[in-house]
């Protein structure tokens, strides 16, 4: 927290970052920038990034007229802020013609004072699971050698170790071969959606790449419960996940999941079981629930129908199955998340704060996860056809108000484990 703006930041196009004395920093909501409250800003977290924007120049105030300008020095920069934070300000620049599109990372608004990097953000979430100085190199190569050695005909701990661990440092992946926490399981090759800024598969004519390959098998539910089965038994706060990132959809696989819950509930009923999804098969969703599934976390970038399904582009699924797939998980008394894709100037609207009022008295769920959107903004909003968001609320008031009506919605970054979703506000791990 400032009590003064802190300055822009500009880079040489040489991977050397310099501050501008002569302009504040601002911060970019939908297409417009603005000034930022001082008290907005912390200190940059650890394990957050400098980012370059080739071909865009920062946008400031001028610390003498007040009026805004561009940063003529050099290009323009953003933060990527670390898991548990969330951003209230994407970082403003204008870019130049023929600019190339961003990679599919968050840029958030940072600016230089007192020998230190600021951020307008918040830390949203008090779990250390994936806090920077908590991963130890030495022992997720152990972790990997070791399990490798334990599993060597299972290809989804080859492929959590050889993809996710060292490679793409999946930080759920490497916690998993640390022994602890949430274990990603992947389970899905295919996908019923066609997401703008899917992060493992970006059609060849596209001006992205994805960031990571895609899972390239069909696992079986002797797979699964093969590693699964002892994480849940000796880690602490267990709980696995279907659903990765490196994937498509998971309830597409929702048999061979089952069958996998059915097997690994035989052996413990240690820990949690959690599914992230996009929430299209509500009779799937019925299905593993029956069979012993806790909880599930909703992937959405808006509670509008028209957004979501202009991001999302589905296949044989419509905005209101994931909303009844939400109601199920609810009916059964399990713990239902949505996985809020954050971007300042949309999230934040006043047309989606009242449908994101209405959302959650239809859907009860228990908590939001406010996730910083990984996309450039430019090419976000053009794909989308959206050329002014209306009025906004800002990042920082929206979560206010909704906490305010629904105190009973758990704000974070994270899945629960079981232990947490009982007493979420004082128990986690430290």
């Amino acid at each position: 927290m400032l009590n003064s703006s802190p300055y822009l930041l500009y880079s040489d196009g040489k991977g050397n970052i310099f501050e501008d004395t002569t302009l504040y920093v601002v911060g970019r909501s939908g297409w417009d920038a603005m000034p930022i409250d001082p008290q907005d800003f912390i200190e940059l977290p650890d394990g957050g990034s400098l980012y370059e924007l080739p071909d865009r120049r920062g946008i400031g105030i001028d610390t003498i007229t007040g009026e805004m300008r561009l940063c003529e020095k050099g290009w323009a920069v953003a933060a990527f802020i670390p898991p548990a934070h969330t951003g209230f300000y994407l970082a403003a620049f204008e870019t130049l013609p023929d600019a190339g599109t961003l990679p599919l990372f968050c840029y958030t608004a940072v600016g230089w004072q007192n020998e230190k990097f600021y951020v307008p953000a918040v830390r949203i979430e008090q779990d250390i699971r994936q806090e920077c100085s908590g991963y130890q190199q030495d022992r997720i190569n152990e972790g990997v050698a070791h399990l490798l050695e334990a599993y060597p005909h299972n290809r989804l701990v080859k492929h959590l170790a050889e993809n996710c661990a060292l490679t793409y440092h999946c930080p759920a992946a490497r916690n998993y071969f640390m022994g602890r926490w949430e274990c990603p399981v992947p389970s899905s090759p295919a996908c019923n959606a066609n997401c703008i800024g899917c992060i493992s598969f970006q059609p060849q004519e596209e001006t992205i790449t994805s960031s990571q390959d895609r899972l390239s098998f069909k696992p079986t539910a002797e797979e699964i419960v093969e590693f699964t089965v002892p994480h849940l038994e000796h880690a602490p706060y267990p709980i696995i996940s279907f659903g990765q990132g490196c994937e498509g959809e998971p309830l597409l696989m929702g048999e061979t999941i089952g069958e996998a819950i059915r097997q690994i509930r035989k052996h413990t009923d240690k820990g949690s079981i959690n599914i992230n999804t996009n929430g299209s098969r509500p009779d799937v969703v019925e299905k593993l629930m029956q069979t012993g599934l806790d909880s599930i976390r909703v992937s959405l970038n808006s509670v509008r129908k028209e957004i979501y399904t202009r991001y999302y582009l589905p296949n044989n699924y419509q905005f209101e199955d994931l909303i009844e797939s939400l109601q199920i998980v609810h009916r059964y008394g399990g713990w239902s998340s949505i996985n809020y894709f954050t971007f300042p100037g949309m999230t934040d609207s006043v047309e989606e704060y009242e449908a994101l009022r209405n959302f959650i008295r239809e859907t009860k769920i228990s908590m939001i996860q406010w996730r910083n959107f990984n996309i450039d903004p430019d090419w976000y909003l053009g794909k989308l056809g959206i050329t002014d968001t209306g009025e906004c609320l800002g990042i920082g008031q929206l979560m206010e108000l909704i906490h305010e009506e629904f105190p009973e919605v758990k704000f974070g970054y994270y899945n629960p484990p079981a232990e947490r979703m009982k007493r979420f506000d004082t128990d986690f791990a430290h």
